[in-house]
């Protein structure tokens, strides 16, 4: 039997093998990997001892605990259920006033709302609610039917121009395209439109507010007022601020007098639950204004 070799360095066994005159020794497994395994060892035992580990075909090891992942989050599932249980009773039996009152339902609403709206309203409205061409702002006060929180939650229930029964009407005549105003009158009339916001106006478009004001007159004021401040059971917007749906300036406005608007809104009846309804008209009621 070949008697082992000793590394003189070290003093310590080699296993025989030799790279490059480099000779390994045969050192022992050091202690701590030898405890770290040990302590693994007996952590696997009691894991599968207390805790589901083994599949067994259909089934598995439930272990002492009888722990059940599925199970867990079902529970948690169902007590969060049960909380929105709650607010969503409140939401479709109380007013907007008593509503909007409470701190812990509105503090609700701001946590659930925004993926609401998200979810449903921002393609169109934008996700700060400030809208865009054809898309009205929500962030800003002026409603066109009204902005009572009944009032909302009515205009998102039926839609504006949809296929609703009770669906809101309200269309814009193009009065250019149907040749009941020429070019100059159209001018006209959007220079008067204008200057009822306070725009800055040229020369040429200030020379023709007086003849606007009377082709308004005859031709606007039966759905914009005489004052131009609109008319909510219409759905005719006010002119005389700086909200403005398609645009408030000299092209957009003659735009709109020659070729009409017909804005369009889905009915949300069927497809969100009277209590999401309502959270979004507190939701938007509550940041009137606010720009968040």
């Amino acid at each position: 039997m070949d008697e082992p070799e000793y590394d003189a360095p070290t003093g310590r066994k080699t296993t025989g093998h030799e790279w490059n005159g480099i000779k390994e020794l045969d050192n022992p497994v050091p202690k701590v990997v030898l405890a770290f395994l040990a302590i693994t060892f007996i952590f696997s035992v009691i894991y599968w001892v207390i805790a589901p580990a083994w599949p067994l075909g259909v089934t598995y090891t439930r272990g002492l605990l009888g722990l059940n992942d599925r199970t867990e989050v079902t529970h948690q599932v169902e007590a969060a259920a049960a909380d929105r249980a709650a607010f969503t009773s409140r939401l479709e039996s109380e007013s907007f006033a008593s509503l909007a009152a409470d701190p812990a339902l509105m503090a609700y609403v701001d946590e659930t709302a925004p993926t609401l709206f998200e979810d449903n309203c921002a393609a169109c409205h934008g996700s700060d609610r400030q809208g865009g061409p054809g898309y009205p702002n929500l962030a800003a006060s002026p409603r066109l039917w009204g902005g009572e929180p009944e009032t909302v939650a009515e205009t998102i229930r039926v839609g504006i121009n949809g296929d609703h029964p009770q669906t809101r009407r309200s269309q814009m005549s193009a009065f250019g395209e149907f040749g009941t105003l020429d070019r100059d009158q159209i001018q006209a009339v959007s220079a008067y439109v204008r200057s009822l916001s306070g725009q800055d106006l040229t020369a040429a478009e200030r020379g023709r507010v007086a003849p606007g004001a009377e082709i308004f007159a005859t031709t606007c004021a039966s759905c914009h007022g005489v004052d131009g401040r609109g008319d909510r059971n219409q759905g005719a917007p006010n002119l005389t601020d700086d909200v403005w749906i398609y645009g408030g300036d000299a092209e957009a406005v003659y735009e709109t007098i020659q070729g009409g608007r017909q804005g369009h809104m889905p009915s949300w009846e069927g497809r969100l639950s009277p209590a999401d309804i309502r959270m979004l008209t507190l939701y938007i009621d509550a940041h009137r204004g606010s720009g968040r």
